[in-house]
């Protein structure tokens, strides 16, 4: 196979609590994965060197590229040069707490792993994709899923949440490590574990049970993230969280039309996404 391009899903995080500081320095956690329609686009190019392109200013193509470091852990791990052309189309925000850059590195190691015929298996491209970072495992399989330990134990959940959602990003880059530097675990009254098993599309104990440990932190940084949240529930969503460690907050909508006047309001001065589940685009 001399070429391959594919689709790099995000993923917002329905609930985050941090339990707990491990001895290695990460942290336990809990959270439920969903993967959303807004995808990023990778083209893979057998060549004679390596060579990565992208769309945005803003991603470094070779310092501290998760694209880059996925292809020289296949390269360490298999004792095989891999030389490919790669443009990145980015349409996931940088830094917004959607995955995009884990997604990517995801990708790179399936796609390159089939372009390659490395034989790796599941097992080998997951201990690789933990090496990356801890929600890289994750996007292997971009399946509804209930994370745990340090966000690679999954569960995979025969889910679907049946409500449009909107993505709001400020297009503010927050720094996932700082982020944690300010976190205090903590044990949490209502387990995402518990809640999954008979209240998941009910929004309304969603905006009252389910949180996201983080918000405190950034919001106090960051006024303007908490000012999106707010203004999605004035615009009419049931229940609207920060992903991951932010920027981005997403709403979700009782039905369509009340998301397309959101949209309609927040795009004006945000990047927004509007994820449509009636609409049957395939993300992996």
């Amino acid at each position: 196979m001399e070429k391959l391009t594919v689709e790099s899903p995000a993923k917002i995080n329905l609930g985050l609590n941090v339990l707990k500081k491990r001895e290695d320095g990460y942290h336990d956690l809990e959270t439920v994965f969903l993967p959303i329609l807004l995808s990023d686009k990778i083209t893979f190019s057998k060549s004679d060197k390596i060579k990565i392109e992208t769309n945005s200013d803003l991603l470094n193509v070779l310092n501290n590229n998760l694209v880059f470091k996925a292809i020289q852990l296949l390269e360490e791990n298999t004792r095989q040069n891999i030389f490919l052309d790669i443009y990145i189309d980015k349409n996931i925000p940088i830094g917004g707490g959607l995955g995009g850059g884990s997604s990517n590195a995801a990708i790179t190691l399936k796609s390159v792993n089939k372009m390659f015929e490395l034989g790796l298996d599941l097992a080998d491209l997951t201990r690789l994709a933990l090496d990356i970072g801890s929600d890289v495992p994750y996007f292997l399989n971009p399946v509804p899923s209930f994370a745990e330990s340090r966000g690679e134990i999954l569960h995979p959940l025969n889910i679907e949440l049946p409500y449009p959602i909107l993505i709001v990003n400020p297009g503010i880059k927050i720094d996932t490590s700082w982020a944690f530097t300010k976190i205090k675990p903590a044990k949490p009254i209502n387990s995402l574990r518990n809640i999954l098993n008979s209240h998941l599309t009910d929004l309304d104990y969603l905006k009252e049970f389910v949180t996201n440990d983080f918000e405190e932190i950034v919001f106090n940084e960051y006024q303007q993230i908490k000012d999106i949240k707010d203004s999605l529930y004035l615009q009419g969503a049931q229940f609207a969280l920060m992903s991951g460690t932010g920027s981005t907050v997403y709403g979700i909508f009782s039905n369509l039309q009340k998301a397309y006047w959101a949209e309609d309001f927040f795009k004006q001065k945000y990047f927004t996404f509007l994820h449509n589940p009636f609409n049957k685009g395939s993300i992996t």
